[in-house]
């Protein structure tokens, strides 16, 4: 084998490793921008409950209802 086609075979060799690595770097920022998307959501969720037991709270303290009473009254 020449110096020439050592040569070749290691620029060949490196060049996948880096295919190997643009790949994962891809999968990976689409794995982090999901979990950043379910995170957001999850946020939201728990500002809303939060919202929620803070009314309740409020309501609770002042004797009045947010909501109306059941039909059974």
């Amino acid at each position: 084998m020449t110096e020439r086609d050592s040569l070749d075979e290691r620029i060949a060799t490196l060049e996948t490793h880096i295919a190997y690595q643009d790949q994962t770097i891809e999968d990976l920022s689409a794995a982090l921008a999901a979990q950043w998307k379910a995170i957001d959501a999850l946020q939201r969720r728990l500002d809303r409950l939060v919202e929620d037991i803070a009314e309740a709270e409020l309501a609770a303290r002042d004797g009045t209802r947010t909501e109306p009473p059941p039909p059974h009254y």
